[in-house]
């Protein structure tokens, strides 16, 4: 079974054979498969433990391991455009995610991109990604969108 936990200073860590070591949790597939093929690696980028699904551990293990990938991660799902300044690039975006409002300009088209048929990323100009799913999103949303697809 796969002992983890987190440290007095709040850091995921992996106990071993008698061995604590600090661990930190990468997602294979963090949008296609978020919740499966979890790594948990070495501060020196060696593998430690592989995670198949996150579901097949216990309850307080996935939400210590799922609170670890939040911190670790930040990508704001897009869940509304609330406008746009205009349609030719550069252009700034005000949108809701599920991390609050927030504008951010796109330098280009090409700074969305089709990760498969139900998702798009958004970079903005500072690299900053933001996860998009055109069928969440409300009529308004999705005629704002599609002047850039």
């Amino acid at each position: 079974m796969l002992e983890i936990g987190i440290d007095s200073f709040g850091q995921l860590v992996l106990n071993r054979e008698g061995e604590t070591l600090p661990a930190y949790p990468v997602r294979a597939f963090p949008v296609t498969a978020p919740e499966k093929c979890i790594a948990l690696m070495s501060q020196e980028g060696k593998l430690l433990a592989w995670i198949e699904e996150i579901s097949s551990l216990p309850e307080d293990r996935q939400k210590i391991l799922r609170d670890a990938l939040r911190s670790r991660e930040f990508m704001p799902e897009i869940s509304r455009l609330e406008s746009v300044s205009g349609f030719v690039s550069p252009c700034t975006w005000k949108v809701s995610t599920d991390r609050g409002e927030t504008s951010f300009t796109l330098a280009s088209e090409d700074d969305i991109r089709r990760i498969n048929s139900a998702t798009l990323i958004v970079s903005d100009r500072h690299g900053v990604n933001y996860l998009l799913r055109p069928e969440k999103l409300d009529r308004h949303s999705r005629k704002l969108l599609a002047r850039f697809l």
